[in-house]
């Protein structure tokens, strides 16, 4: 593979710094690496293959130098200034906020998914939310093979979601130090049917994006899709709970064979043993763990599935990092 220039935006951040530790655990074959972030974080360093880096104030110019690829992870207010300006200099950019997801002329992408989109950017690819992306990686394969009419969505969302702010409210929440920031209520000893804001609909803006990025990412607009996400008192890993409605009919084994065989999925399905997906063991993995798999005979054709996966890694930097794999070819 071709050595190339690669910038992190965002480097001193919890993903950001697993953009270095993925970089690495995947051998990327970066020739210079560029970690940018606040003023604040300038000056510092950050280790990626046995090397220091110095962390670089994000300006204007930052993208003025020879880069091939820009992995953002700073935020939505942070992308909309900053990667229009690094695209206009030749960069491509791989962004990981909700900020250019749902644009016309920005694919949205899951390697494991829909990689041939990626040859549509201008510049811009966005990486979807991470309760889509494990979700998308389960039902991409079933899709394919018995046509989905029906998604009903309930999710487990870790803490880590909410960034350092959201592990440091668990864990004094833990301690019975109640800290309210970045939630409306206490965390530890709480579920929060609260991720985002809500909307005028009801929904909050977390359950419209896994509607609005599912049927985006599966190319069909007629999907029937309903959601409700979230917050629990787990550290790491998010959980998902998915009915599906299919157009086809199905056998169980048949969905078992099919996960056997799927790319990035690892299968952990029997309940006689207590094996199902455990949030504490998909922590620090790549991999997305489906299990729970049951017919539901409250409908014609209808699927319960259980799907857990690090919402850090696979569900951002791994995620995005296999993006810049699938780019490095095309340089």
């Amino acid at each position: 593979m071709k050595k190339i220039n690669i910038a992190l935006v965002g480097a001193t951040g919890m993903v950001g710094r697993t953009f270095l530790k993925v970089l690495e655990e995947r051998d990327f074959p970066f020739d210079n690496l560029y970690p940018f972030a606040s003023a604040k974080s300038a000056g510092t360093t950050v280790t990626c293959k046995g090397k220091d880096f110095v962390v670089e104030e994000l300006t204007e110019k930052s993208f003025d130098k020879d880069i091939d690829i820009a992995l953002f992870s700073a935020g939505g207010d942070i992308s909309k200034k900053f990667a229009p300006i690094a695209a206009s200099k030749g960069v491509i950019v791989v962004d990981n906020s909700s900020a250019w997801r749902m644009e016309k002329d920005v694919p949205l992408i899951v390697p494991e998914v829909n990689p041939e989109d990626i040859k549509n950017h201008k510049g811009i690819i966005a990486n979807p939310n991470c309760s889509t992306i494990q979700a998308m990686v389960a039902l991409k394969p079933l899709h394919d093979q018995f046509k989905i009419k029906r998604i009903i969505y309930s999710t487990y969302q870790a803490v880590s979601g909410s960034g350092v702010k959201g592990v440091t409210a668990l864990e004094e929440g833990l301690k019975g130090n109640d800290i309210l920031t970045p939630y409306p209520h206490p965390i530890a000893g709480n579920c929060l049917p609260h991720i985002d804001t809500f909307l005028e609909n009801g929904y909050t803006k977390e359950e419209m994006k896994m509607i609005d990025e599912t049927k985006k990412i599966l190319h069909d607009e007629n999907l029937k899709i309903t959601a409700t996400t979230v917050r629990v008192p787990v550290k790491n890993s998010h959980s998902e709970s998915i009915n599906i409605e299919f157009e086809k009919s199905f056998e169980i084994e048949e969905i078992k064979n099919i996960f056997k065989n799927a790319p990035g999925i690892i299968l952990q399905d029997d309940p006689a043993k207590n094996v199902y997906p455990l949030a504490r063991e998909a922590a620090e993995q790549d991999m997305v763990y489906v299990g729970r798999i049951r017919k539901d005979f409250s409908i014609e054709n209808g699927l319960n599935l259980w799907v857990v996966a690090d919402n850090i890694r696979k569900g951002a930097a791994t995620n995005t990092v296999q993006i810049a794999e699938l780019l490095v070819p095309t340089l």
